[in-house]
């Protein structure tokens, strides 16, 4: 199967894999521009490297814990979201896949009787 074949089959997990890469890079390129905001402030504050430091961490464990939330926001949406799709989730595929092998096996042991 071509990836053409691919995108033709999941073009929502296509647009949903699109869409996260692009949230994740808008996530790291406002990281990037607040650590050039803080060594501005820095300069223009005159701070000392040890408060530049102390700052840089502050600021640092704000932006994770953003970024966590995020996350977690997003997953939490999609997963909403696919609950009105009625997707099954992994688990369930193997169930299935497992009770279609048993259910193969079944018939060819039916076909092998006769």
């Amino acid at each position: 199967m071509d990836k053409s074949e691919i995108s033709q089959k999941h073009p929502l997990s296509e647009t949903f894999e699109r869409v996260w890469s692009q949230a994740l890079l808008a996530v790291s390129t406002a990281e990037d521009e607040a650590t050039r905001c803080a060594q501005r402030v820095a300069d223009l504050a005159g701070w000392s490297q040890d408060e530049v430091v102390r700052q840089g961490r502050l600021l640092t464990d704000r932006l994770t814990g953003h970024r966590k939330d995020l996350e977690h926001n997003v997953e939490e949406g999609v997963r909403r979201a696919l609950i009105h799709f009625k997707i099954p989730r992994r688990d369930e595929m193997q169930d299935i896949e497992t009770r279609l092998l048993r259910l193969a096996e079944r018939i060819d042991a039916m076909g092998q009787r006769k």
